[in-house]
């Protein structure tokens, strides 16, 4: 729970303090490909996570690192700001949460749809305007494959569940059974 709140809390933060769409795709991005090479140099990883090492060697090591990779200052300033308080291995759970965050800031609600296919594009485009008009607001969309729905699909906003799969029907069918 106590993580949950630190990602919310670190990836709020720097949804604040982006200016625009574009600034926002450029950071991100340049998180991820952070995230993706700090996990192929397992000895960079291992140092920064060593509590033997002096904060402030730490903190000049990352220096050198983000010098070296030319990323753009917020980007920068950000992962400092995870390394010096030792969150950078919430940077995963904070990319996932930047999206959500960042559509929220701006008004629109976003849904996680599970299906065990993926959909066409209108079967898509019928949903998002389905939604819309139901929120009365934009949607933001995003799609995952889940083999275990058998079929149908399952919708997620936030702590939210709407699930029309049969995997969700058969469930509901076996507690009335159970019940009597």
């Amino acid at each position: 729970m106590r993580t949950l709140v630190l990602v919310k809390k670190y990836a709020l933060g720097l949804v604040n303090a982006l200016k625009d769409d574009d600034e926002f795709s450029l950071v991100s991005q340049e998180l991820a490909e952070f995230w993706t090479f700090f996990q192929t140099h397992r000895e960079l990883s291992e140092l920064l996570a060593s509590p033997f090492i002096p904060a402030s060697k730490k903190d000049l090591i990352i220096k050198n690192v983000l010098a070296a990779c030319s990323l753009a200052e917020k980007t920068s300033r950000y992962l400092l700001l995870l390394v010096e308080h030792s969150r950078l291995n919430l940077l995963p759970e904070i990319l996932q949460a930047l999206p959500v965050l960042w559509h929220e800031r701006k008004g629109v609600s976003t849904f996680e749809v599970n299906s065990v296919v993926a959909l066409t594009e209108s079967q898509k485009g019928r949903l998002q305007k389905e939604l819309e008009r139901l929120e009365r607001r934009p949607v933001y969309l995003q799609f995952r494959i889940d083999p275990d729905l058998v079929g149908g699909v399952s919708l997620r906003k936030g702590n939210v569940v709407y699930d029309a799969s049969i995997r969700g029907h058969l469930a509901r069918l076996k507690e009335k059974i159970c019940e009597g």
